[in-house]
C-alpha cells in the first residue's frame, strides 16, 4: 500500500458506516443505528436488508463465504466457513445470504473449553451477531463479530461476558453523571492494548520442538550478550523486520484496525505494536485480528512469531499494557483537568475506580493469571503480582489532603527549559509514569501491566468494568440516603471515606524493591504469585455475588471459567512436562552420548601413542556424569506429571503442577543447560540463544 493510498485503503475490507449509508436503505439503515447506538433490537426483515447489503459488499470484494468470527474459552478467535452458494436445481447456483444467517449461527459447541457447561454428547451452541463490532472480510471470507452461548443461553465465550459488562458499567455510569445534572447518550470504556511480540528465524523456530509446541524455550543456556548493553530498545528496525512491519500495518489499516505505533522493545528480536483507543470491545476485537496477523504474516517473511509471555529465558518477556478510561459522549471521565482537587466528577469516578480494584484486587490478579505470564509477574521486567495503584505526583497530593481533610493543590504542569536556545521548551506532564506499577494512572486513563502478550482482554476488562459499576451503585445509594444535604458535600464525603477506606492500595514507589513486597504484607495486600495461587479467587462468594448482582455472570457460568481456566493451566503444564521428556529422549540423550562417545575415542587413540588426555578425560566425565543426572531427572518428571495428571479435582492438580512439577522441570533443564555449555556445537541437536536471539 503506497503512502498516498493509505487513506483511500483504511477500512477498505470493513463494511464501515458509510458503506451502511451507502447501501442501505435510509429507515433500515437509522433501525441499524439505533440498534448499535442504543441496543435496540433487530427484526428479522432489518436483518435481511442488512445481510442483503452486506453479501453485495462482501461479493464486490472476493469474497465468496461467511463465518461468524467468535471467541471461545480457549482465547483466541474461531470461525468455520459457509458458502454463499445456493444451487438451484439446473446446475447454475445463487449467491445468497440471509438475515437468519446473519443473526444467529450454529457452531458445535463441544469440543471447546466449557468449564463443564456442555458435555462431549451436547453439541449444539449458538453464535449471535455483535452489531456493535463492524464485519469484515478476512482472506476472502466475511467474518461477522458475534457471541457464543450454549444451548442453554450461557456464556461459552469471552465476549458474551464482556458486552454484558460494558451494559452494566454505562447503567451505572449514567446513574452517576444524572447526579451531575448529566444526561449522556452513550457512556463506553476505551481499551488502547500494547501488543509485544518476538521474532525469530522461521527455520530456528521449526527446529524447536518446545518452540512449536509451547510457545517458548524449555531449555536454553544463557547467551552470552543479553540485553545488557540496552541498544536494541527503540533502536534501528533491522530491513527484514521493517518489511514485515509494514505489510502488518498494510493489512491492519485495511481491516480498520488503527495501529499507529512500532519499534524495537527491550529484549532482542522483541518488538511492539499499538493502535489508537477505540471502544473496550472493538479495541479487543481488532486485538485479537493484530495478534492473528502478526503470526501469520511473519511467515511470508521467513521468521516466526513468538506470542508466549517468556519464549526466553535470561531476557525480558512480553506483556500487553491494557490502557482503560471511561468516556461520555466524548468526555473523558478520567480527565482530572487543570484544578483535580476542584473537579468533583473526576473524584467520584476516581474513587469508585480506587475502591473497586483494592476491593476485587485477587480477581484482577486471576484474570491476568496464566501459566505463561507467571514468568513475568515479579520478575523485574513486569509489575509485581502485588496489585497496587500509581497516582503520581499530580494527584497523591489531592488524594492525601482529602483524607486528611485539607486543602491542596495539584502541580501545575511545568516548562522544561533544556538550556539549549534552539531546542524548544518541553511541557511536563502531570505525572511521571511508574513501570513497576501493575495499575498506573498516566494522565487521562489508568494503564493495567499485568496483562499478558498472548491473553485476549477480556477477562481483566470484565472485572474492571463489573468492579467499577458496583462502586458508582454504591455511590448512587450513597447519595439518596442523603437527600436534605447539599449534594457537593455529600459527594465529597464519599470520596474522602472511599479513598481512606482504600488508601492501603495506592503506592507511588518502586515495586521492584524487596522491602515494598513486605510493606504490601503489612497493608494486608494479597500477593497471589502463581496462578494456583490466584485462580480461586475467580469463585470467592464476594465475587460471585457482584457478578450476579449485574447481570455480567451467573455463578453456574463463574463456576466453569474457573474450571476451564485451572484445566487449561494444568494442561499447559502437562504438555511442557511431555514436551521435556521427548526432547531429553529424542534430541539431548543421543546428541551428548555421540559426543561422549567421539571424547571416548579420541582418548582411546591417544592412549594408543602414550598420550593422556587429563581435560579430555575430565570433560567426558563431566558429560557421562550429566548424563546419569538427566535420566535420573526426567524419569522423576515423567513420575510427578504421571502423579499429577491423575488428580481429578483441579485446584489440587494446579497446585500439585505448581508445587511439585515445575521445581522438577527447573531442575531437570538446569542440568541439560549445564550440558549445552560444554558440548560441542556440531552435536548440539537445537538452535542457541545465540543463534536464534541475535540473527542477521
Amino acid at each position: 500500500m503506497a503512502t498516498d493510498k493509505v487513506s483511500e485503503e483504511y477500512g477498505s475490507l470493513v463494511f464501515t458506516d458509510a458503506e451502511m449509508q451507502d447501501r442501505l436503505p435510509k429507515p433500515t439503515y437509522k433501525e441499524l443505528r439505533q440498534t448499535i447506538d442504543e441496543g435496540k433490537p433487530i427484526n428479522l426483515k432489518i436483518a435481511n436488508e442488512v445481510a442483503h447489503a452486506m453479501k453485495d459488499w462482501a461479493l464486490e470484494r472476493g469474497a465468496t463465504h461467511f463465518t461468524h468470527w467468535f471467541q471461545p474459552l480457549t482465547g483466541i478467535t474461531s470461525e468455520k466457513h459457509d458458502g454463499f452458494i445456493t444451487p438451484k436445481g439446473d446446475g447454475t447456483v445463487l449467491m445468497t445470504f440471509s438475515g437468519k444467517e446473519l443473526v444467529q449461527g450454529e457452531p458445535d459447541a463441544s469440543s471447546f473449553p466449557s468449564g463443564g457447561l456442555r458435555a462431549t454428547f451436547e453439541a449444539r451452541g449458538y453464535t449471535v451477531w455483535d452489531p456493535m463490532s463492524p464485519v469484515f472480510i478476512k482472506d476472502e471470507v466475511l467474518c461477522i463479530p458475534t457471541a457464543f452461548i450454549s444451548y442453554t443461553g450461557e456464556a461459552l465465550d469471552k465476549k458474551t461476558p464482556l458486552l454484558r459488562s460494558e451494559v452494566a458499567i454505562e447503567k451505572q455510569a449514567k446513574r452517576a453523571l444524572a447526579l451531575f445534572g448529566k444526561r449522556p447518550r452513550r457512556v463506553v470504556t476505551t481499551c488502547g492494548p500494547e501488543q509485544e511480540y518476538f521474532l525469530i528465524k522461521e527455520e530456528d523456530f521449526e527446529a524447536r520442538p518446545d518452540l512449536v509446541l509451547c510457545g517458548r524455550t524449555l531449555f536454553g543456556c544463557e547467551p552470552a550478550k543479553g540485553q545488557e548493553l540496552e541498544e536494541h530498545y527503540f533502536g534501528a528496525i533491522r530491513p527484514t523486520v521493517n518489511a514485515f512491519m509494514k505489510e502488518v500495518d498494510d493489512e491492519l489499516w485495511k481491516l480498520g484496525v488503527p495501529v499507529r505505533t512500532k519499534h524495537n522493545e527491550v529484549a532482542p528480536c522483541q518488538h511492539e505494536i499499538a493502535p489508537i483507543f477505540e471502544e473496550g470491545s472493538l479495541a479487543i476485537d481488532d486485538n485479537l485480528l493484530t495478534m492473528e496477523k502478526l503470526k501469520l504474516l511473519a511467515t511470508r517473511h521467513g521468521l516466526a512469531c513468538l506470542e508466549h509471555e517468556k519464549p526466553f529465558k535470561y531476557v525480558n518477556g512480553s506483556g500487553k499494557h491494557d490502557n482503560w478510561s471511561l468516556c461520555a459522549d466524548g468526555e473523558n471521565l478520567l480527565e482530572p483537568g487543570d484544578d483535580p482537587e476542584d473537579n468533583l466528577q473526576f473524584l467520584v469516578f476516581l474513587a469508585c475506580l480506587i475502591s473497586a480494584v483494592d476491593e476485587h484486587a485477587g480477581l484482577l490478579r486471576a484474570s491476568v493469571a496464566s501459566a505463561g505470564n507467571d514468568h513475568r509477574l515479579g520478575a523485574n521486567e513486569a509489575p509485581p503480582a502485588i496489585i497496587s495503584v500509581f497516582l503520581g505526583d499530580a494527584l497523591s497530593p489531592v488524594v492525601d489532603a482529602l483524607i486528611k481533610k485539607e486543602h491542596a493543590e495539584s502541580h501545575d504542569r511545568e516548562q522544561i527549559d533544556l538550556g539549549v536556545p534552539a531546542l524548544p521548551d518541553v511541557l511536563r506532564d502531570n505525572t511521571d509514569r511508574n513501570r513497576t506499577s501493575p495499575f498506573a494512572f498516566t494522565g487521562n486513563k489508568f494503564e493495567f501491566r499485568m496483562c499478558g502478550s498472548q491473553q485476549n482482554l477480556s477477562d481483566p476488562n470484565v472485572v474492571l468494568n463489573t468492579a467499577v459499576a458496583e462502586q458508582l451503585d454504591r455511590f448512587c445509594a450513597y447519595v439518596s440516603k442523603c437527600p436534605d444535604e447539599p449534594f457537593r458535600a455529600t459527594a465529597l464525603r464519599f470520596v474522602r471515606h472511599s479513598f481512606r477506606d482504600h488508601q492501603r492500595i495506592i503506592f507511588d514507589g518502586n515495586g521492584y524493591a524487596g522491602e515494598w513486597e513486605q510493606e504490601a504484607a503489612r497493608r494486608g495486600l494479597p500477593n497471589l504469585k502463581s496462578t494456583a495461587d490466584a485462580l480461586p479467587c475467580i469463585i470467592e462468594p464476594k465475587n460471585i455475588a457482584m457478578f450476579e448482582r449485574y447481570d455480567v455472570l451467573s455463578e453456574n457460568e463463574i463456576r466453569a471459567r474457573y474450571a476451564a481456566a485451572s484445566e487449561q493451566y494444568a494442561k499447559l503444564l502437562n504438555i511442557e512436562a511431555n514436551t521435556m521428556s521427548y526432547m531429553v529422549r529424542h534430541l539431548y540423550l543421543p546428541a551428548l552420548i555421540d559426543y561422549s562417545g567421539n571424547l571416548a575415542t579420541s582418548i582411546a587413540t591417544k592412549r594408543e601413542i602414550g598420550v593422556v588426555g587429563r581435560a579430555e578425560l575430565a570433560l567426558a566425565q563431566q558429560i557421562t556424569d550429566g548424563i546419569d543426572k538427566i535420566c535420573e531427572n526426567v524419569g522423576r518428571l515423567e513420575s510427578k506429571n504421571a502423579e499429577a495428571r491423575r488428580v481429578k479435582d483441579c485446584g489440587e492438580q494446579d497446585r500439585l503442577y505448581h508445587d511439585e512439577v515445575i521445581p522438577v522441570m527447573d531442575a531437570l533443564r538446569e542440568v541439560v543447560d549445564g550440558m549445552e555449555r560444554i558440548c560441542g556445537r556440531d552435536f548440539w541437536p537445537v538452535p542457541s540463544y545465540n543463534k536464534m536471539l541475535f540473527w542477521v
